[in-house]
């Protein structure tokens, strides 16, 4: 009986330390499988580029770039904007089949599914701000702070003051009444527009012009300003 006892509890010890080695292997996995997953842990790879501020990666996520918006493509969802082309072949040329790094910021994802982050390359340049400081694009702010937003807002009064990219053409739309700022989402609006209307008096930041308003850090509020920009084809 006491034999039949030491050959269970030999077999007990077996099977626990069997147990322990395949959870250790798991978990090691695991641990491995969330830092390649985790997309500010380190490089990932560029697969294609869509536009100015927008790429697919290699795990096929699409990645909206954070702190930048860039003149829009012709689709069948809107007119193409100047300098659409241009800021994507710019673009295509800083991180086409590149590997780069991310960096999140608050939300992770659009209400498109798309990734927001900003993104560096190997020699840590931030792509935003070459977009911004070429005149490609203009400075995105989001409502919360952003960690680079300093940074950016720096690069479109340089772009700005030199007339370069989307500025170089830049004329003022006719308006006349000036435009509505909105303190906390850090918009512009139409003075008419009807987002713009619903703005509280201790949120709402006047504007004699549109040029005055992307100055400030304001970026045009969609829906109220679309494609009724001040720049022209290059």
């Amino acid at each position: 009986m006491r034999k039949i006892w030491r050959i269970i509890k030999w077999w007990a010890v077996v099977v626990a330390f069997v147990v322990a080695g395949t959870a250790f292997i798991h978990g090691r996995e695991g641990t491995t499988s969330g830092r390649a997953q985790d997309p500010s842990s380190g490089g990932v790879h560029v697969r294609w580029v869509y536009d100015g501020d927008t790429i697919m990666l290699a795990d096929g996520r699409r990645l909206r770039y954070l702190g930048v918006n860039t003149p829009e493509i012709d689709s069948k969802y809107h007119r193409g904007q100047p300098y659409a082309f241009v800021a994507k072949r710019f673009n295509r040329k800083l991180v086409g089949k590149q590997d780069i790094r991310i960096e999140l910021d608050g939300r992770k994802k659009d209400r498109y599914g798309r990734l927001l982050a900003y993104v560096f390359l190997p020699d840590g340049t931030l792509v935003s701000q070459q977009l911004i400081i070429k005149g490609y694009g203009y400075f995105y702010p989001v409502a919360r702070p952003g960690k680079y937003d300093k940074r950016l807002l720096k690069a479109q009064r340089q772009a700005m003051s030199v007339k370069t990219g989307i500025w170089r053409k830049w004329r003022e739309p006719g308006n006349g009444r000036g435009y509505i700022g909105n303190r906390r989402s850090r918009r512009f609006h139409r003075v008419h527009c009807r987002d713009g209307k619903k703005i509280s008096r201790k949120n709402r930041r006047h504007f004699d012009t549109m040029w005055d308003a992307f100055q400030a850090g304001y970026a045009p509020a969609k829906g109220c300003i679309n494609g009724q920009l001040g720049w022209h084809t290059p």
